[in-house]
């Protein structure tokens, strides 16, 4: 019935359909639940100790038997510059003064960890039957004892370069990942965001520079999308923002409320939260400083000084300064089950293919 079943031969899943890893606003419960719906669930492990990755994927393996994606970026770590964070901090005075906060309080440095030895022997102990890169491909050391545990290794891709690129370094599957899909941007051989194209742009021109299955990423939220991914030469989809209002994501609440009254014109690409180019819903401080500043700190330091101000907003229940991460098609997420949902789009882009075959 699928027209491309490379994915879900190689995944051992139901559906070519994975769950988005989306760092901060969920863990086990939506992997599960994706999981149990039929999908590929992807449990991100870029904020999390070695320990705690260890100990969501032991939740996981306990509720279903079914594959799991462990998500890693391998960003290069860049040491803090001390002069930039302090000048940070100046242009985010104004807030911190609002908030009766201290801009020069000592703050918890922000944390995105790169794929290292810890986390590669997370991967050899727990065999992950997929893992996901993003950020271009670990050390090729690194890599190839990845490989050696028999795990399907992706990575994201934002144009045909870096695609080649992966194919070329072992990557087994790429993610076309488009400009309109919401979070960070995979980008790791260019930094220029004013080139890089949409998903249904860069899709068939993935799809014709490679050998190995691609999934599309980006813009992707219903049926449709996913027929008219698979229209062009993709294998599977990887979708995020659909999900971000079921109720086993960990969202916020008022986050929840600024996701649903977004509409297709309220993302934006922006450095600001975290010093790389990421997409999604537009905030104060996103709209004020931003959304592209000179004066962000290097990834994933901007973030530092951002973390008092979220917290002292929040408190108020406001969003201000939370990241809101999303797609362009972040209006067309549902409050469902997220099990329910896997299914739905799955039986959606189903009947959507088969209609078209008749046309």
């Amino acid at each position: 019935m699928w027209p491309d079943r490379r994915l879900i031969d190689r995944f051992k899943t139901e559906f070519p359909i994975v769950l988005a890893p989306m760092a901060g606003v969920m863990d086990a419960e939506l992997v599960i639940a994706v999981a149990q719906g039929g999908g590929l669930g992807s449990l991100p492990c870029a904020m999390l100790s070695a320990e705690k990755a260890r100990e969501q994927v032991n939740i996981i393996r306990q509720r279903v038997s079914a594959p799991v994606n462990l998500n890693f970026f391998c960003h290069k770590a860049v040491d803090a510059d001390p002069a930039r964070e302090a000048n940070w901090r100046l242009r985010l005075a104004p807030y911190y003064r609002e908030h009766g906060l201290d801009p020069n309080a000592p703050i918890n440095a922000a944390n995105r960890a790169p794929f290292d030895a810890a986390f590669c022997a997370v991967v050899e102990e727990l065999k992950p039957e997929v893992v996901s890169f993003h950020f271009g491909l670990p050390e090729a050391n690194l890599l190839q004892r990845v490989k050696a545990t028999g795990a399907t290794v992706m990575s994201s891709a934002t144009t045909v370069k870096e695609a080649i690129w992966l194919e070329e370094n072992g990557a087994d599957v790429i993610i076309a990942q488009g400009a309109d899909a919401g979070g960070h941007r995979g980008m790791f051989l260019t930094d220029n965001i004013a080139e890089q194209p949409g998903t249904f742009s860069l899709l068939p021109q993935v799809v014709d520079a490679v050998k190995v299955p691609v999934v599309a990423a980006g813009g992707i939220a219903d049926g449709r999308g996913i027929a008219a991914a698979f229209a062009l030469g993709a294998s599977g989809v990887q979708v995020g923002s659909a999900y971000l209002r079921c109720p086993e994501s960990k969202v916020t609440a008022q986050a929840r409320v600024a996701l649903a009254q977004a509409s297709d014109e309220s993302t934006v690409i922006t450095n600001v939260m975290t010093g790389r180019p990421a997409r999604g819903v537009a905030n104060r401080v996103m709209r004020e400083v931003g959304p592209i500043s000179p004066d962000a700190p290097a990834f994933p330091h901007a973030a530092t000084a951002l973390g008092p101000l979220k917290a002292a907003a929040e408190k108020q229940g406001k969003v201000d300064f939370t990241n809101l991460w999303a797609g362009q098609a972040v209006r067309m997420g549902k409050e469902m089950p997220a099990a329910e949902l896997t299914r739905a789009l799955a039986g959606a882009a189903l009947a959507r293919m088969a209609a078209l075959s008749q046309a």
